[in-house]
């Protein structure tokens, strides 16, 4: 595998990316990670790594940049596991919650430098893209998809935040613009993806174009999908894994010319 951070200009600056993709047999169709509250980490790099080690070209864009560089968030426990946010509580929620801005209209500008740059970046097969979030990056994932959607064609968003809001930018507006695919994890107990929205995200989106299948795992949390969290659910992440991973084969084909 290699991997290296790239720099991509955009309008309000430069944003910092975590590249990784294989050595052989490129070049490799394009999957771009979203990042959560905690900003970028090794353990998104970890999971960029999974993607790519099956034939990706996987990229994990700093979206934060404009505050600082790679600027994240962490706080462990005595098992030395990384706290969820539901279970943070005085200082330290009052530091995650006065993180840096970021909108959806925001990223979604950034993705469109990121799509500019993966056009002329080595080792990207040209074609369509799959996208990964994970909480408030499940988000912008689908913003992004329904902004994109000639562009990403197979999109996950995991434990994703506020899909449906009454605010105008809320990504949910843009469900009949999705295209391709769209696969979303949730957990049974999660104040920020609660059962009834995920009840109302099939119905606006199985009428759509758009291929939608969703899971919600039993007995699991917000953030379960993170692998260093103190929540990780291994059995739920897995299963979204084998989804993920099938939605991208029928997509993308990554070792198909």
């Amino acid at each position: 595998m290699r991997e290296r951070f790239v720099e991509i200009s955009t309008a309000d600056g430069v944003m910092d990316a975590f590249v990784t993709h294989p050595e052989e047999n490129g070049p490799f169709p394009a999957v771009v990670i979203y990042m959560d509250i905690w900003g970028l980490r090794e353990e998104l790099y970890d999971i960029a790594r999974r993607v790519g080690t099956v034939g990706y070209y996987c990229l994990v864009p700093d979206f934060y940049y404009r505050s600082g560089k790679r600027i994240h968030f962490e706080f462990r426990n005595e098992q030395n596991q990384t706290i969820s946010i539901n279970r943070l509580d005085g200082e330290k929620l009052r530091e995650i919650q006065a993180r840096p801005e970021l909108t959806n209209k925001m990223v979604t500008n950034d993705t469109g430098a990121i799509l500019k740059f993966l056009d002329g970046a080595e080792f990207v097969r040209r074609g369509g893209k799959g996208a990964i979030g994970f909480c408030m990056g499940g988000r912008y994932v689908m913003a992004a998809a329904g902004t994109y959607s000639e562009h990403f064609i197979a999109s996950a968003s995991l434990h994703g935040t506020t899909l449906i809001s009454d605010r105008n930018d809320s990504p949910h507006h843009l469900a009949a613009k999705l295209r391709g695919e769209f696969y979303c994890g949730f957990a049974e107990h999660d104040s920020h993806a609660p059962l009834a929205m995920v009840q109302e995200m099939e119905n606006i989106l199985q009428p759509c174009q758009v291929k939608y299948h969703f899971t919600v795992h039993p007995a699991t949390e917000h953030g379960y999908s993170l692998p260093d969290r103190d929540v990780h659910d291994g059995q739920a992440t897995a299963q979204d894994w084998e989804h993920i991973f099938a939605m991208f084969h029928r997509q993308l084909s990554p070792y198909c010319r």
